[in-house]
């Protein structure tokens, strides 16, 4: 699959050309094999940002999604939102992520 455009931190350039296949394929491309969880996370990331038109701070997004901040951070071994929106095809977080 041919991926649509990206910046130098691998977002798309154009937020409407996400799909489910596209965001899987963005993973793949960097490397990452997405687990269930991870991917329902990113879903639900997805689902705030069209409630809200806003990338949920860490904090709001574990309270969204009921659960604890820990578990998100050892799902993703790394600081979470930013795999999370990334592969979402949403808006790079801003401040503390």
């Amino acid at each position: 699959m041919e991926l649509p455009a990206r910046d130098g931190d691998g977002y798309l350039v154009n937020m409407n050309d996400w799909t489910d296949d596209v965001g899987k394929a963005m993973a793949s491309a960097d490397g990452i094999a997405l687990s269930e969880a991870q991917w329902t996370q990113i879903l639900q990331a997805r689902e705030y940002y069209d409630e809200f038109q806003a990338v949920p701070p860490i904090r709001k997004f574990a309270k969204h999604i009921d659960l604890d901040q820990k578990e998100i951070f050892e799902l993703w071994m790394t600081g979470p939102m930013k795999p999370i929106t990334k592969y979402g095809g949403l808006p790079k977080p801003t401040g503390c992520v």
